[in-house]
């Protein structure tokens, strides 16, 4: 099956466009912008961007490739918003100002644990001894990466950090629930809405705005690191279901820090040369998981991106896209079969 052998390439892809986007940041912050409205110009570019890019596609005025987001969509839209748009940088931000660094940064590879915790045990997502042999590895290099010789102290700041961090597993967690429509406009309306949101609260608190030169460099970041990223990491969502995308997306500050070493001349580290060990048989142990076992699909009916593959064996009516891939309601009808799968849109049974 295709998703088996690119969804896990697709969920790195978004680690490694958000990792690049760290030492492009720290650039930035060199021209005195705040960490506030440096993520409030991140998420704008992001929405701006993707809004350019879904009116290009319209344009192409072909098939229906990706389904649109609906009313039903909107109160799961909203939370994601909510968590990881506007609760989690602002946690973050109240987090960074009383807490050191180094233990911010230990602090946030909690988002990873927090994501398989809340997938696990919320929303059952099957989660076997090597995903967490996997995911222990791939978290245990990015603690080696962040890790300064000092303790991540237990104050406001770091329980504020710890918020965002579990604010952010739940907006991953979320993000699943509209991995079936169009990851572009998902990752638009999250972009518009927390770059308002973040500028706004920025500018609120006394920051003033950089001249036009750096605001379209920040833009250019989030369009990438933060836009794409999102869209890339909703397509992971809807292939690998929530605790596999986000432990792939932990590899995002070891491809950061590699990044940091090319592009800023940074020393290469025995902490670096550790998380590379760490994360490649993490990141090797996922992809070599294999789970398979006979289970059901119950009758369904949704709209999705498909080809006519072994789920998706039903008939056209005259109104329904030409072409393959494309997007229409359609439905599934009872099946009882055995072969290798991801907690992917048609596999969210129980264990």
């Amino acid at each position: 099956m295709p998703a088996l052998r690119l969804a896990p390439a697709i969920a790195l892809a978004s680690a490694a466009l958000f990792g690049a986007s760290t030492p492009l940041a720290k650039l930035l912050l060199g021209e005195g912008l705040g960490p506030l409205l440096l993520a409030g110009l991140f998420y704008l570019g992001s929405g701006f961007g993707l809004a350019a890019l879904s009116l290009v596609q319209r344009a192409g005025r072909g098939p229906r490739r990706e389904a649109p987001l609906r009313r039903a969509d909107l109160p799961w839209l909203a939370l994601v918003v909510l968590f990881g748009g506007v609760i989690g940088p602002v946690l973050l931000m109240i987090g960074l100002a009383t807490t050191p660094g180094s233990a911010a940064s230990l602090l946030l590879n909690l988002e990873a644990l927090a994501t398989m915790a809340i997938a696990w045990i919320a929303f059952r997502e099957s989660v076997d001894r090597r995903l967490l042999l996997g995911a222990g590895a791939i978290l245990a290099g990015a603690v080696a990466l962040s890790w300064q010789g000092e303790a991540a102290a237990i104050g406001l700041g770091a329980v504020a950090i710890l918020g965002a961090c579990l604010a952010w597993g739940i907006d991953n967690n979320l993000t699943r629930k509209l991995s079936a429509a169009d990851p572009i406009q998902i990752a638009m309306v999250k972009g518009l809405v927390a770059g308002a949101v973040n500028t706004g609260l920025a500018l609120a608190y006394g920051d003033a705005l950089p001249a036009p030169g750096v605001i379209a460099a920040a833009g250019a970041v989030g369009f990438l690191g933060y836009g794409v990223s999102l869209a890339l990491f909703v397509v992971g969502l809807r292939h690998l279901g929530a605790a596999r995308t986000g432990a792939y997306f932990s590899t995002a500050p070891f491809i950061g820090a590699v990044i940091a070493v090319a592009v800023l001349g940074e020393a290469v580290t025995a902490p670096l040369v550790i998380a590379a060990i760490l994360m490649a048989a993490g990141v090797y142990l996922h992809l070599t998981e294999a789970h398979e076992h006979e289970h059901r699909h119950d009758e369904l009916e949704h709209e999705h991106r498909h080809r006519h593959d072994e789920h998706h064996r039903h008939a056209h009516g005259p109104g329904d896209p030409p072409g393959e891939p494309h997007s229409h309601r359609h439905r599934h009808a009872a099946l009882v079969h055995k072969h290798p799968h991801f907690p992917d849109l048609h596999h969210r049974h129980v264990h």
